[in-house]
């Protein structure tokens, strides 16, 4: 039987309207009591998914949030920070000043804070509601020395254009972890730190086979614990070149129960399933 289901939030559990619909809440509460873990597996920090944690039932000692695309991972109950890996600060900092000289916005996201450097009115807009950010015209990082830097990350509508950017970091690449979220970012951490990296730290902590797993996603952030996991699954309004590489496509998209339509099928309806008998 699946143990853990390892789910990204934004367009996979949240719907676009950013809420969580009526019946992923329903299935989540049942894979809880039917001795499962869900755990939140997302780019942002743990502090943005406080109101999430509580919606779910999800705040409570022995529950888990894989955040920072895999950089952190969280016990909520004393909200004890149990593996950390972030980027050294020579490597954000050459990030950040590189990131000037594109078309873009960016975020520098500390273990509290996000600071946004060239924010559009778009931008504003997507992260109403998500996750505050602190708007910074600094030219250099200077004001965060001896603060651990977990993430940067560079955002452009043009999904293309931050396409065309990842060549220029060639030679970083080998210090790199390169990911792409939300059809408007691509994010760059520390190498060796993804969601899938993550699945498997917190698998080992609680003594699950890595196929024991589920993981469920909708974009190029998710796709290495999609890859990782005993059953990767994207959401229908998964980007379309990381389909084919999914074990599962839900026939259900963000807005409309996604999320517990795999923890129905593959769970839930199992034989010797609690919720099941």
């Amino acid at each position: 039987m699946y143990r853990i289901v390892a789910c990204d939030l934004d367009e996979t559990l949240l719907g676009m309207d950013k809420q969580i619909g009526d019946e992923n809440i329903k299935a989540i509460k049942a894979l809880k009591e039917a001795g499962g873990w869900f755990v939140p597996a997302t780019g942002r920090g743990y502090v943005t998914v406080d109101g999430t944690l509580k919606e779910l039932g999800l705040d409570e000692s022995g529950q888990y949030v894989i955040s920072f695309n895999g950089g952190a991972i969280t016990e909520n109950g004393e909200h004890k920070l149990i593996h950390y890996e972030g980027l050294p600060f020579d490597m954000a900092e050459e990030l950040y000043l590189r990131g000037q000289k594109y078309d873009v916005g960016i975020h520098v996201y500390t273990k509290e804070t996000v600071y946004g450097y060239n924010l559009s009115d778009l931008e504003r807009s997507n992260l109403r509601g998500r996750q505050e950010i602190v708007e910074i015209d600094n030219t250099d990082l200077d004001f965060l020395k001896g603060q651990e830097i977990v993430k940067v990350l560079y955002m452009n509508p043009d999904y293309d254009y931050l396409f065309t950017i990842e060549p220029d970091m060639s030679d970083l690449q080998d210090r790199l972890d390169i990911s792409y979220s939300s059809g408007r970012y691509i994010e760059f951490n520390h190498k060796g730190v993804s969601k899938g990296e993550g699945l498997l730290k917190l698998a080992e902590l609680l003594g699950v086979d890595p196929a024991d797993t589920i993981a469920i996603g909708d974009n190029f952030n998710d796709l290495s614990m999609i890859k990782t996991a005993g059953l990767g699954v994207g959401v229908s309004n998964t980007v379309e070149d990381m389909k084919k590489d999914c074990d599962f496509v839900t026939e259900a998209d963000c807005d409309n129960g996604a999320v517990a339509e795999v923890i129905d099928r593959f769970i839930l309806s199992q034989p010797g399933s609690e919720a099941e008998a």
